[in-house]
């Protein structure tokens, strides 16, 4: 990756960040920590990593994405809108009766939504069968899909993991956004669900560990991932909860609540600032 290619990233994931707490906050309701968590790597995904077309959203040769983390749609939302899914406007009007942007994914009405999300631990099985019918229809296209690390603690991903490695698809990516942080407080105190990453060996993956906010990082893991036949790949990204705006980050408070005017703005100063600066490189 050359620095110019860097900056981007860096200067899209800014205004991800952006769209996601307007999203929020115009919706006074929503998932702002797991959105800004998760900024990066819907950035990577959709400016660097998939075969997409937002003019030809519905190409049956695309790349698919799951966001299994449902509720974090409002950082996926602002990244389709960077990307030229729809207007970033749309982001205004999230949560709002009639709006296209729901609080979780639908695929029915949202351009660039590939499965319809929200009850934690079904996405990754959704995005097990899209990878498998690839397999059976002799597709190219790959399927990446978003857990977190507290929805980690339902029982459906393992057994979503364990047909994943008994099928050896290795056209299927997992990403674990691990903050450490879900709406009861840290995973590691709530279902005891590390070493993630062992699990996922144990089921048939190939597992790399990076930090997720690292846009170099990425590169080569889904460089590596790729390159992988036979079994899944997994690739757990240590992140920090609510990253950009400093009152947000490793609170479990912002999880799932939208700020008030004066948060809003502060949140707005942190990030255009950062956003400046990014483009000043």
């Amino acid at each position: 990756m050359n620095s110019n290619e860097k900056k981007a990233l860096r200067v899209t994931a800014c205004k991800v960040r952006i769209g996601a707490v307007t999203g929020v906050y115009c919706a006074k309701s929503g998932h702002p920590g797991g959105s800004l968590s998760a900024a990066d790597v819907f950035t990577y995904l959709y400016f660097k990593e998939m075969h997409v077309d937002p003019k030809n959203p519905k190409d049956p040769d695309r790349d698919r994405f799951v966001l299994s983390k449902g509720h974090a749609c409002p950082g996926l939302y602002a990244a389709l809108a960077e990307r030229g899914y729809f207007p970033k406007e749309e982001l205004k009007s999230l949560r709002h009766i009639g709006a296209m942007l729901q609080g979780h994914p639908d695929m029915k009405h949202t351009p660039g939504i590939d499965m319809s999300t929200g009850s934690l631990g079904q996405g990754i099985s959704a995005a097990c069968g899209i990878a498998l019918a690839g397999k059976l229809d002799k597709k190219d296209y790959r399927v990446y899909t978003l857990l977190g690390d507290g929805e980690s603690e339902e029982g459906q991903v393992w057994e979503a993991s364990m047909f994943a490695g008994h099928h050896n698809l290795d056209n299927l990516c997992v990403m674990v956004d691990c903050n450490g942080l879900q709406i009861d407080g840290p995973v590691s105190e709530i279902g005891g669900v590390m070493p993630i990453d062992q699990k996922f060996e144990a089921f048939g993956f190939d597992v790399q560990t990076i930090d997720g906010h690292d846009f170099e990082a990425m590169e080569t893991a889904f460089a590596h991932a790729r390159a992988v036949k036979g079994k899944p790949s997994c690739i757990i990204l240590h992140t920090v909860k609510g990253k950009g705006v400093s009152y947000m980050e490793n609170a479990v408070s912002w999880h799932g609540k939208a700020p008030n005017d004066e948060q809003y703005q502060q949140a707005m100063t942190e990030l255009k600032a950062e956003l400046a600066r990014r483009e000043a490189e």
